[in-house]
């Protein structure tokens, strides 16, 4: 037998093992996202995502994109349904994919005075929008000597989901973030690796440790649960009886990262991340050499979506 039919064989026996996997999700959708999302659309919206474009990138915007890629900066049915600021507008723009039940209408579009996710805001009107691209400049100025961005995501923070007073740190970063995105071609989607989620980890626990030695605590508890946010979006793709060592390091390395969401004396947070980095440069490693056995894997998810589907 040639290496080239060794290789379909050995390829072959993954698909069928992951495809054995969809047990493992029970009664819930193997990605939680694939709630909110249009099935037509579920290949294409799970394989890629839009690529970034950032104009200015320094401390505070990476602290506030870590920030909007957090479900509980929301709180609420949001936070439960694992939505952040990006479910709506990936990267910053918009998602043709959204929809969800009984909140969208076309894919794409949000009723953002549902009483759903808002007790302040419900109408008790369906009427859902086009979500908007932020990269495109609105009717909200964005001018930072105005504060009528910062006061705007405030709103939709408190109001539109719910979620807890953010702090003057909070809405600073996000703002700087939103402000930062740049002017972005239509269609330029990459494709969505687990080496990008396990940057965003990276990204996401530095500026937590950033924010922890200005001693805002606050800050970096939301920094560390958007770290454990993308740890848990990685998980869940790693299925299978053959990921199941790759599955309990990801676990290990959110709990750990929830004990140091309790700490706060500065030399014992030091003491426990260098403890976590540790660890986590291990899994690390483990997940990124797994990643084609994993839902990250288009061939292997388009099969678990045709088996899901019948």
């Amino acid at each position: 037998m040639d290496r080239r039919s060794v290789r379909l064989l050995k390829y072959s026996a993954a698909i069928s093992l992951t495809c054995a996997a969809v047990a493992y999700a029970a009664d819930r959708p193997l990605i939680q996202a694939m709630e909110w999302l249009d099935p037509a659309q579920h290949l294409g919206a799970l394989t890629t995502e839009p690529r970034r474009h950032i104009a200015v990138q320094d401390e505070q915007m990476l602290a506030g994109e870590a920030l909007f890629h957090t479900p509980t900066l929301l709180g609420g049915q949001a936070a439960k349904a694992g939505l952040s600021c990006a479910s709506c507008h990936e990267n910053g723009r918009d998602n043709p994919a959204f929809q969800f039940p009984n909140v969208s209408g076309e894919p794409g579009t949000a009723d953002v005075t549902s009483s759903f996710f808002s007790s302040y805001r419900g109408n008790a009107v369906f009427d859902p929008v086009k979500i908007p691209d932020l990269t495109v400049p609105g009717k909200i100025s964005r001018a930072a000597d105005s504060q009528e961005l910062e006061k705007f995501i405030r709103d939709l923070i408190v109001e539109e989901f719910n979620g807890q007073e953010p702090t003057p740190a909070v809405l600073a970063a996000l703002a700087h973030y939103v402000r930062s995105l740049a002017a972005a071609p239509a269609n330029n989607r990459v494709a969505l690796t687990v080496e990008s989620q396990l940057a965003a980890v990276d990204q996401a626990v530095l500026a937590a440790k950033e924010a922890h030695q200005k001693d805002d605590l606050k800050l970096s508890h939301l920094l560390l649960a958007s770290a454990r946010h993308r740890l848990g979006l990685i998980h869940e793709r790693y299925v299978g009886k053959k990921l199941t060592k790759e599955r309990d390091a990801l676990v290990s390395a959110s709990r750990q990262l929830g004990t140091l969401q309790d700490t706060e004396g500065s030399a014992d947070f030091n003491q426990a991340l260098r403890q976590w980095e540790n660890g986590y440069r291990k899994t690390r490693k483990l997940v990124a050499d797994k990643q084609h056995l994993s839902l990250y894997d288009p061939e292997l998810l388009k099969a678990v979506l045709r088996k899901t589907a019948k």
